[in-house]
């Protein structure tokens, strides 16, 4: 087989992450992988760490070297397609791209196409040769906002390597239905529903989460929030919300039933059923070049539907005196 017929990573396990099992490890610094895929590597003897073969539940102490030189399964054909993007930023090692809502990010069950993974591909058509064309984090189908995409070998190891050890800066601005006294920090798991496995949940066992929130306006019965990550787990905030009892406007998943506030006029009872989607927005995007090491950031404004329902949220204050 050629070099390009495996999946080749050369990676150090950071300290953060000693005393955590190797595939738990590996889960974190290769996101773009599922953590079944790299236990079925690591039992295969693809993986080796400084030069052993161990099994997925060992444990690691940091600073191990990590080789992987898998086969490549047998993978349906991506097509490009020209789907309109708003590239932010882009040389030969990166791409930063400003994702708008009902985009899903890649294919999936319900999903085969039309994927953010898709546009990518037509964009730069050799992106084909990396693991999910570049694509290391992802933004649900209807969060919208900053997202980087790796374009090159040598930027998609760099910047996986940024991102599984916490060094990426990533800033959201939500609307929460309830009024915060104060912001704070959401320390709690997360990991698969057992009740409904298309959700996520805050349980035991799960993986570590972390979460800090601050508040930027209160309304009657909202709040505008701006948040930060430390991890970057499967609905992480969606979840971490709804688990202080504070969901996000719109969630069709975690938010539970509309919540109207009373005496809502009829325009703002309106503007909140009229809101389909979770209000929740990647704001800004901070990192270190993965070849230059220049520091990096990006902003990028809400989008108009969170705006708008901004302006009924405080147009609803100020016409009932709160």
């Amino acid at each position: 087989m050629s070099e390009q017929q495996f999946h080749s990573h050369e990676l150090t396990i950071p300290e953060e992450l000693a005393g955590s099992r190797l595939d738990q490890a590996m889960a974190e610094m290769l996101p773009e992988y599922s953590r079944s895929r790299l236990q079925s590597w690591i039992k295969a003897g693809s993986v080796l760490v400084d030069g052993r073969q161990l099994r997925p539940k060992d444990k690691v102490i940091g600073g191990e070297e990590v080789k992987i030189h898998a086969p490549r399964e047998a993978e349906v054909r991506m097509e490009p397609e020209n789907i309109p993007l708003n590239v932010v930023y882009q040389d030969e090692h990166l791409i930063v791209v400003d994702k708008q809502a009902g985009l899903v990010v890649h294919p999936g069950a319900g999903n085969p196409a039309s994927t953010l993974q898709n546009a990518l591909l037509h964009l730069r058509p050799g992106l084909v040769e990396l693991p999910r064309a570049g694509i290391i984090h992802r933004l649900d189908k209807d969060t919208t906002g900053l997202m980087v995409v790796a374009a090159s070998l040598e930027g998609h190891t760099a910047l996986t390597r940024s991102l599984a050890a916490r060094d990426f800066l990533r800033e959201y601005q939500a609307i929460a239905c309830g009024v915060m006294t104060a912001g704070g920090k959401v320390s709690a798991p997360i990991g698969r529903s057992s009740a409904d496995r298309r959700k996520m949940t805050v349980r035991e066992g799960g993986r570590p989460s972390v979460t800090h929130y601050r508040v930027i306006e209160r309304f009657r019965a909202h709040t505008h929030i701006r948040l930060t990550l430390e991890t970057g787990r499967t609905h992480q905030i969606r979840v971490h919300m709804a688990h202080l009892r504070y969901p996000l406007v719109g969630d069709p998943v975690y938010g539970g039933r509309l919540r109207m506030p009373a005496r809502a006029s009829e325009q703002f009872a309106n503007a909140l059923r009229g809101f389909h989607r979770q209000a929740l927005h990647a704001a800004r995007l901070g990192f270190e070049h993965p070849v230059t090491g220049e520091p990096m950031e990006w902003s990028s404004p809400l989008p108009q539907d969170m705006v708008s329902l901004l302006e009924e949220l405080k147009r609803d204050a100020k016409a009932l005196g709160e």
